[in-house]
């Protein structure tokens, strides 16, 4: 967005200036200059400008990656504003943008980190308030990265260096959000409510599953229940008058089905016409021919072909589907979100396969040619031993000699270094193209990194800081790369506003401003030397 943080900078400055000759000398302690600045540091007033500014970049995202399968996006999920932040500073880090960069709100990590009940499992047990809760914490880390970049630049330009164009051209850190609403949360009211206030906190993604909201499963776990279509489309028909009643119009639907993995539905639906929805559904349910004199009392009997028919029901209720309709089920799923209000697709798969992907993609392209996925990196997944597997049936129909590997141990470390390691990394590593260019995936995303890293980081440490290596561990696993990769929290106490707020305090109470980051502030140590503080600033500058 270019001339950005000039033209907010001008309005706001005018404005101002025109409100303090309106109040007169009451307002004389107010600079029209340092309000004019907050304001350009806080481009983002409400959750509301958030979601309708990220819905029009994920449909020009959309629009851009159906022209060229390579301009996919990705996202990681984040359970904390902090890890969000440092993930979009990082990505403005190092990659000099955040364009195709979005974040994932993982409803399995908001059960497992953010509620109030303790850590859940992902059956939807946790707050309906924890996941709007989640994506206003996000966005005020994010206004906070904006802040203090912008803050930043600002006092480099009071002080003569010539950063107006990175002033102009600022980027933001508000990125999309994709938001996970579970199954609902219960009736398709229920949905609609939790959906205004996951808009209203900034989200302008929601991504729901066709799964019975009081009996939600994680995707990649056992148990799992689907609901007719007509259900599912009530819930997308509330998620869009949510967005419509909002006005966020662009707002993005991600249709989530679970089919691929789900064997059992809650209720049947009621077919008014042969060949309708309804139908379609019940031909999946498993069932049996029997004869009107074989039933028993209360069974629930269909006609189907001509033929009487039981429906296979189990001891709580619920109902089966036919053995192999999975794949099926999954596509008729597909188009029959896609054909009523969803703009993306996300498919539960057992494992990362392309072409496994691809053979349902492709069949929903047949009806909906523009159909795209949004995909889960899944940490579900073993990621190694699923390529080496692939890689090890590729070699053998190639005719390779397969006798040094052992089949069923092919995740020794021995074979780290072998040549179908090394292919199955390669596969691995062009994962994320070869699904956007040949299974339509315009969407990658990790679920929960961040719980794992979190969870690696720790394993890590604590080995060390508790054993022989004692501080030693700290410094030399964290601080020192913190130093020398130059991750912004190692100054931690500015990352938190402490140089921020000792600006506003300026602006505040002038001369008088007790601040905190004086001479005796310890997070002086951390100051670059000039030539670091050379290089970045030619690093910024060709970027």
């Amino acid at each position: 967005m270019k001339k950005l943080s000039q033209t907010n900078y001008s309005s706001a400055l005018e404005t101002v200036r025109n409100l303090k000759e309106k109040y007169g000398n009451s307002w004389n302690a107010i600079s029209s200059e340092s309000a004019a600045r907050m304001v350009t540091q806080n481009r983002f007033k409400t959750g509301l400008d958030i979601a309708k500014y990220t819905a029009a970049i994920m449909r020009k995202d959309m629009a851009e990656y159906d022209e060229d399968s390579s301009k996919y996006t990705q996202s990681l999920g984040c359970w904390h504003g902090f890890v969000a932040q440092q993930k979009m500073i990082a990505v403005k880090k190092h990659h000099k943008t955040t364009n195709k960069r979005y974040l994932y709100l993982s409803g399995w990590m908001v059960a497992a980190l953010r509620s109030e009940f303790g850590p859940l499992p992902d059956q939807s047990m946790h707050e309906k308030t924890a996941v709007p809760s989640l994506i206003s914490e996000i966005y005020d880390f994010l206004r906070q990265a904006d802040a203090i970049e912008l803050n930043d630049l600002f006092k480099r330009l009071e002080n003569g260096e010539d950063v107006q164009d990175q002033i102009d051209n600022f980027e933001t850190h508000i990125v999309p959000i994709i938001a996970d609403i579970d199954a609902g949360f219960g009736n398709e009211e229920a949905t609609y409510l939790l959906t205004k206030k996951m808009i209203e906190a900034g989200a302008c993604a929601i991504q729901i599953e066709n799964q019975v909201s009081d009996a939600k499963q994680c995707g990649h776990q056992d148990g799992k229940v689907t609901v007719p279509h007509e259900d599912f489309i009530a819930k997308l028909n509330a998620i869009r008058y949510a967005f419509l009643e909002l006005g966020v119009d662009d707002g993005i639907i991600v249709a989530r089905t679970d089919s691929e993995g789900a064997g059992l539905t809650q209720k049947l639906p009621v077919s008014q016409e042969p060949g309708d929805l309804a139908s379609k559904y019940l031909a999946f349910v498993e069932a049996e021919e029997i004869a009107i004199k074989d039933a028993k009392e209360d069974d629930v009997l269909l006609k189907r072909d001509g033929k009487l028919v039981r429906p296979i029901r189990l001891a709580n209720g619920l109902y089966k589907f036919k053995e192999g309709s999975n794949i099926d089920r999954v596509v008729l799923d597909c188009i029959t979100s896609l054909q009523n209000g969803a703009d993306l697709l996300w498919i539960e798969t057992p494992t990362p396969n392309v072409k496994q992907i691809a053979n349902m993609v492709n069949r929903v392209k047949e009806v909906v040619p523009n159909a795209k996925l949004v995909y889960n990196n899944s940490p579900s997944f073993n990621w190694t031993l699923n390529f080496r597997n692939q890689v090890f049936e590729e070699m053998r129909s190639e005719g390779e000699n397969m006798t040094a590997y052992d089949r069923n141990n092919l995740m020794d470390v021995k074979y780290d270094t072998s040549e179908l390691s090394y292919r199955a990394d390669q596969k691995i590593k062009t994962f994320q193209i070869d699904g956007a260019k040949e299974a339509g995936i315009f969407h990658h995303l990790i679920t929960l990194p961040t719980y794992h890293t979190t969870a690696l980081h720790m394993n890590d440490l604590t080995e060390g800081y508790f054993g022989e290596e004692g501080m030693l561990a700290y410094v030399k696993g964290v601080q020192r790369q913190e130093i020398r990769k130059g991750v912004s929290c190692v100054k931690h106490q500015r990352m938190a506003g402490s140089d921020l707020g000792d600006d506003h305090k300026t602006f505040f109470a002038g001369d008088k401003a007790l601040k905190a980051g004086g001479e005796n502030n310890t997070s002086n140590q951390f100051e670059a030397s000039e030539e670091v503080k050379k290089t970045r600033n030619k690093i910024s500058k060709v970027a």
